[in-house]
Order: C-alpha cells, then sequence, then structure tokens
C-alpha cells in the first residue's frame, strides 16, 4: 500500500512538474519568441532544474511543440457544430463561432506560437512548425465538414473555398487583436466573421442549385 501510494504521489508530482514547465514555456515564447526561448529561461521562469526538464522533453523543439499540442487539444473541443436543437444553421454557426473565439482566449497559444513558427523559414524546420502545420490540417479538415454538412448543395470545390477563407479570416481577427489587446471584442468580431461566411455559402449554394437545374434542363432538352 506505501509504495502505490508513494507511485502515485510520485506521478501526480511528474503531471505537475510537466504542467509547470509548459506554462513557463507559454509565458518565454510569448515575450521572446522562438528565437529567445531556451531551456534555461524556461528552468528560471518554473523553478525547475534544466534535468528535470530534459526528463520531460528532449529538446527545445519538443518543448515548443507540447506547448501547441496542449493548447490545440483545448481549443479543438470548441469547433463543434451545435445541434439542430440550437436553431437555425446560422444560429449553430453563431454559437460555434463564439466558442471558438472563447478558446482562443483562453488557450490561443498553440495559434500564437504556430503562426511564429509558420512565417519563418529555416534549413531545418523545428518540430513546433511541424505539429503546428499537423494541427492545423486537422482543423481544416473539421470546418470542411461542418461546412459540407450544413450546405449539402455545394461543391467539394466551393467548401475548400469557404474553409480557406474562414481560416484565414480567423487568423487575421486573431492577429488583429494580439496587436491591438483587450480593445478587440474577439468573439463579437467572430460572430460577425461567421454570418459573412455564412452569407456567402448560402449565396454559392443556392447558385450551384441554379446552374444544376440548368444543366438538368439542357440534358433533357437535348
Amino acid at each position: 500500500m506505501t509504495s502505490g501510494n508513494a507511485t502515485r504521489k510520485q506521478r501526480a508530482n511528474g503531471v505537475e512538474s510537466r504542467r509547470r514547465i509548459l506554462d513557463a514555456t507559454v509565458e518565454i515564447a510569448g515575450e521572446r519568441g522562438y528565437e529567445g526561448t531556451s531551456i534555461a529561461a524556461v528552468s528560471a521562469k518554473c523553478g525547475l532544474p534544466a534535468s528535470s526538464i530534459y526528463w520531460h522533453f528532449k529538446d527545445k523543439d519538443d518543448l515548443i511543440a507540447a506547448v501547441i499540442e496542449r493548447s490545440f487539444e483545448t481549443w479543438l473541443t470548441a469547433v463543434e457544430l451545435p445541434d439542430e436543437d440550437t436553431g437555425t444553421p446560422l444560429e449553430r454557426v453563431l454559437v460555434m463561432a463564439a466558442n471558438i473565439a472563447n478558446s482562443l482566449l483562453h488557450a490561443p497559444d498553440f495559434l500564437r506560437l504556430g503562426l511564429m513558427l509558420a512565417l519563418e523559414r529555416r534549413p531545418t524546420e523545428p518540430r513546433g512548425r511541424t505539429v503546428f502545420l499537423q494541427v492545423r490540417e486537422i482543423s481544416r479538415q473539421r470546418i470542411a465538414a461542418v461546412t459540407a454538412r450544413l450546405f449539402p448543395d455545394l461543391g467539394a470545390k466551393d467548401v475548400e473555398t469557404l474553409t480557406a477563407y474562414a481560416i484565414a479570416g480567423a487568423d487575421g481577427l486573431f492577429v488583429h487583436r494580439e496587436i491591438n489587446g483587450d480593445s478587440v471584442d474577439l468573439v463579437a468580431m467572430f460572430e460577425l466573421h461567421a454570418r459573412l461566411v455564412h452569407d456567402a455559402a448560402v449565396r454559392m449554394a443556392r447558385t450551384a442549385a441554379t446552374t444544376d437545374t440548368a444543366s438538368t434542363a439542357e440534358r433533357n432538352q437535348g
């Protein structure tokens, strides 16, 4: 029993140490960027020796990648389309947009660090950048699936276009708030963005349906 308690305590201490290391890395990277982040700086911030950090993480790249993964997992839960009981398609999209914006307010690290890494070009690509591009693709697939579900009349190319536009707009709003701070109401901005994307989708779906009807009529006449 004593051995079991000791094991559980050791495991809990390990989880807490890992959390402290990741939290410290977020602060350091947010202040100094990728280049300014070091194991020594993280050690000084979290109060744990460098040996403890290396026990959890192979190197700085591994550490940054872990920060991105942790933040992304928290954020991803917000990228869910509410069920039909929530209301009309637009109302469901607005709720989803608000959830995403709120999650970025509370867990923005994967996007903040990821965008910094994604815009850099290095001879050797940091693992953090690779991880960010991977989780970004997961986001793209999730949003494309939501778009296709809400607008079944849209073709694959239209879904791809709307998804790219939605993600690009979200990136821009996030960067805008990072620059201007709390004066930007990110939730309101995301809701406005969602309305515009929804309106564009409605128009594109209407055009696609009209085109299909016209094509069918031409085939029947032929």
